[in-house]
């Protein structure tokens, strides 16, 4: 139309490199947004990011892929064929656990096969587990839409028929319950309990405090599947990174965020250093709590949510091992003999006596993450967030803790066979990652409301800043960050439609 003035092209500002700002980075690109991003690190990634120990690789953060097609979709949006660029392999088993009594337990990626093992193993019906996986399969199917891809924040999302469908049936998600409550009902055996119950883990929660609804996590495992991506877990932000790129996002890298700045309630840039950037939108993907803390200094701040209870945190060893472990899997668990009492010490910031600990590997997967008959073992054991305890007796503790129960239940004592070894510590994942108090999932999940208090995508107060990441909604872990991005895009995209 003559006179018709061209729609002009908004200039978007990111903070943070995690997976969730470069996701969000491509879906801006994607919907003709203009995106600079800034990281104050040398490199993309946030918690996913990897490192080497002499010839061992070995990925800095999460282990675990699940629902890849959330990946898939950011090549997709951008007209690419994901293939090109980013392939993973799924895991025909998805664990093995280890018990000390000398039971042991394939958790079989297709539900049928996982429920013959348990039958086989424990002598116990294997419907249950059909029966635990398909109730996982119900609620995901009712809530997940929901409370996962969408904002619980705005009004729009609670008026459509599908979520009042869900909400008549609250009673039966078990929300006013508790996660091993609703596992001792439906599954009985303790070791099968304690085998579900570690699902709450996957969002740094307490499965005798979260409620029963966090009981769908295994659909994810069991129904999507879990995945190892070629080149490891670091190829994921690495090719996100390199698809925003291809966008034209421009990335600027050592380069620290000092303040948001605000104008009339409203988001009009950032400051990095002595320099002002105008920006139309800021996208956050730092902490929450750092974000109003350190660049938002004279807002008012929502403390009620920033000051909630924090996820756990981990202590990880990083372990070069001279030798193969052949009945080791990708992933293993060596579970605690005593289960509610190493979560009741974690409430007290404590390290337990007897921890689970959890085994790693890629090597056997992953070509080059390991020398010729040696393993790269990422050994992490739940911890509390950090409150000042001694981390360096702690750490020690843990240590040796840790090398008695592989030597049990696997009956080799390992200490011998490590030839490197780097250790990370809830102070240094804070510091490193920016991650409040080193919580690796941002608010806990204990509350049956918690869902509903995550610290919305976008700020009630100033317009234009928006927020993504784990320590917001919906929540921490690679899938639920991807989710971030997808919501607050689509926030972002509303708000200026």
């Amino acid at each position: 139309m003559l006179g018709q003035q061209k729609q002009r092209i908004l200039q978007t500002a990111i903070i943070g490199t995690g997976i969730a700002g470069l996701a969000s980075a491509v879906r801006l690109a994607a919907a003709g947004h203009q995106v600079t991003v800034y990281e104050a690190q040398a490199g993309p990634g946030g918690k996913l990011t990897q490192f080497s120990l002499g010839d061992y690789r070995f990925d800095l953060g999460p282990s675990l892929f699940t629902m890849p097609q959330y990946v898939d979709e950011l090549f997709e949006l951008a007209g690419e064929n994901p293939r090109d660029h980013f392939n993973y392999q799924r895991l025909p088993t998805v664990c093995h656990y280890f018990w000390e009594d000398g039971t042991r337990i394939h958790a079989h990626a297709e539900a049928p096969a996982f429920a013959e093992e348990v039958e086989r193993v424990l002598d116990i019906p294997g419907s249950r587990i059909m029966n635990m996986l398909a109730d996982a399969e119900r609620k995901y199917k009712l809530t997940g839409r929901t409370f996962l891809e969408k904002s619980l924040h705005r009004l729009d999302t609670w008026t459509n028929w599908g979520v009042l469908k869900a909400m008549l049936q609250i009673p039966s998600f078990g929300l006013f319950s508790t996660m091993n409550k609703v596992h001792e009902q439906k599954v009985g055996h303790p070791k099968l309990v304690q085998l579900f119950n570690r699902f709450a883990t996957y969002n740094g929660s307490n499965p005798y405090k979260a409620p029963g609804l966090l009981t769908i996590i295994p659909h994810f495992e069991h129904h999507f599947g879990a995945y190892l991506p070629n080149g490891g877990m670091f190829s994921i932000s690495n090719s996100v990174y390199e698809l925003a790129q291809r966008l034209g996002v421009k990335f600027h890298f050592n380069t620290k965020v000092d303040e948001i700045l605000v104008e009339n309630g409203k988001a009009t840039g950032i400051r990095c250093g002595t320099e002002n950037h105008t920006y139309d939108q800021v996208v956050s993907n730092m902490d929450v709590f750092f974000t109003y803390e350190q660049l938002l200094p004279n807002q008012k701040q929502p403390k009620r949510i920033l000051n909630q209870e924090k996820s756990t945190s981990a202590l990880i060893f990083y372990w070069g091992i001279k030798r193969e472990f052949p009945e080791l899997n990708c992933h293993n668990i060596l579970f605690s003999e005593n289960y509610p009492a190493e979560f009741a010490a974690m409430e007290q910031g404590e390290m337990f006596e007897d921890p689970t600990v959890y085994i790693n590997k890629t090597s056997h997967l992953v070509s080059g993450d390991a020398p010729t008959g040696k393993e790269n073992w990422f050994v992490m054991i739940n911890a509390p967030c950090h409150r000042d305890q001694d981390w360096n007796e702690l750490e020690a503790q843990t240590r040796k803790r840790t090398l008695d129960k592989i030597k049990r239940i696997l009956g080799v004592d390992i200490e011998g066979l490590i030839e490197e070894e780097f250790v990370l510590r809830p102070p240094e994942i804070q510091s490193r990652t920016g991650s409040h108090l080193g919580s690796l999932y941002g608010t806990s999940s204990n509350s049956k409301m918690a869902a509903f208090m995550r610290h919305p995508n976008f700020s009630r107060r100033i317009d234009n800043l928006h927020f993504v990441g784990g320590s917001v909604h919906p929540g921490g872990g690679i899938p639920l960050c991807l989710l971030s991005a997808k919501i607050t895009a689509d926030l972002i995209s509303k708000e200026g439609s």
